[in-house]
């Protein structure tokens, strides 16, 4: 294998392929990057823990073709702290089969393990196939990550579940994640051919690393999946994913019908004074206070070693005077999600789970647990 490619060309595709790396494999192979060099101009990362693969392609003038694999880490930081607009050049060495890393007047030798022990991780068919704009796929991604679980013991809760769903008479393709203590569901446009897919869970981490990608991607996104398997494609970078096995529960029954009072507030009004007021609050869930009334709503937090703080709010209440607790934490992850100007509300009494809508975003629905505070 030799070719020459440039430094900010690979640092791309390496920050993505390296990611999916861990740094602490038992299985040396699976800390290692495939490089291969195709005659035709390009140089083919490909990194895999097993469950995930990722495979991107940079332009390269290449020499000749062929392929091995170094430490995908150790070549991430030295690409990384090379000049910007260097020239890199690949070459094995004649002597102990390693990979020559020349820019300037560096020259790196890196340790390379058979490409013949690279593992492959096969797809299988995946019969169900659909493009989507970038921009609907970003937005499914972005408005419910945050939700996920990441208690493992309920596995089936550490990933999005991704379906084909009906609202309003309309098709739509639908995200939800949720940890029991929040839920976050969002729609876009059903695309044409994702009417019959199969409702499939996608891995917390292939979520994080299809966020990645699909942020310097505004092109269409190829899906392709099974029931055990989900493929993206996005420009010259495809994400291969295993899928939780393990069915998601009927996220229908915990979003509230019956709330019948609103509360509707200045959206980063309340972002900034939950921040402030939860700054007392000492304890590991962050609780608050919001006091409900007509025409304001004041939060408050306590502790014994911080003190205590309140802050006022204008908005909009149709109901009783009514005090209710949340985690400021939880609250602060939903208004980040807020595209409109308000943020409401919709509440039922103090122990029931309440709706949280965006004046800006129809399309997506939240849910909060309250707590005793």
């Amino acid at each position: 294998m030799k070719l020459t490619i440039e430094r900010t060309a690979l640092l791309k595709s390496l920050s993505h392929v390296q990611s999916v790396v861990e740094r602490r494999s038992t299985i040396p192979i699976l800390s290692n990057v495939r490089l291969e060099a195709a005659s035709g101009g390009q140089l083919r990362l490909t990194a895999t823990d097993m469950d995930l693969a990722i495979v991107e392609a940079s332009p390269a003038a290449v020499a000749k073709a062929g392929a091995t694999t170094t430490s995908a880490h150790t070549l991430y930081d030295i690409v990384r702290k090379l000049p910007e607009g260097s020239q890199l050049e690949f070459m094995p060495s004649s002597a102990d089969g390693r990979l020559v890393l020349r820019s300037g007047r560096a020259k790196y030798e890196l340790p390379c393990l058979p490409v013949e022990d690279f593992p492959v991780m096969a797809e299988g068919e995946l019969p169900y196939e659909f493009e989507l704009p970038a921009a609907d796929l970003r937005r499914l991604i972005s408005k419910t990550r945050f939700a996920i679980s990441t208690e493992e013991t309920r596995y089936y809760l550490n990933g999005i579940y991704l379906h084909a769903a009906v609202s309003d008479g309309q098709g739509r393709l639908r995200a939800v994640a949720t940890d029991g203590h929040r839920l976050a569901r969002v729609d876009v446009a059903l695309p044409d051919g994702a009417a019959g897919i199969p409702g499939v869970i996608v891995p917390r981490k292939a979520v994080g690393e299809l966020a990645k990608l699909i942020e310097e991607n505004d092109g269409a996104v190829a899906v392709a999946l099974s029931e055990n398997k989900i493929r993206f494609g996005l420009g010259s970078a495809t994400l291969t994913s295993k899928l939780i096995d393990g069915s998601f529960p009927d996220y229908e029954r915990v979003i509230p019908t019956g709330n019948d009072k609103r509360l509707t507030v200045n959206n980063d009004e309340l972002r900034q004074a939950v921040d402030r007021v939860s700054t007392i609050s000492t304890e590991k869930s962050r609780a608050i206070k919001l006091a409900l009334s007509k025409g304001k709503l004041v939060l408050s937090a306590a502790s014994p070693e911080a003190g205590s703080g309140t802050e006022e709010l204008d908005a909009q209440f149709d109901g009783p005077a009514l005090e209710i607790g949340f985690n400021a934490r939880y609250i602060l992850d939903m208004t980040d999600q807020i595209e409109g100007n308000e943020i409401s509300f919709m509440v039922s009494d103090s122990a029931a789970p309440t709706l949280v809508g965006d004046s800006g975003d129809a399309g997506a629905v939240y849910v909060i647990m309250p707590m005793r505070v």
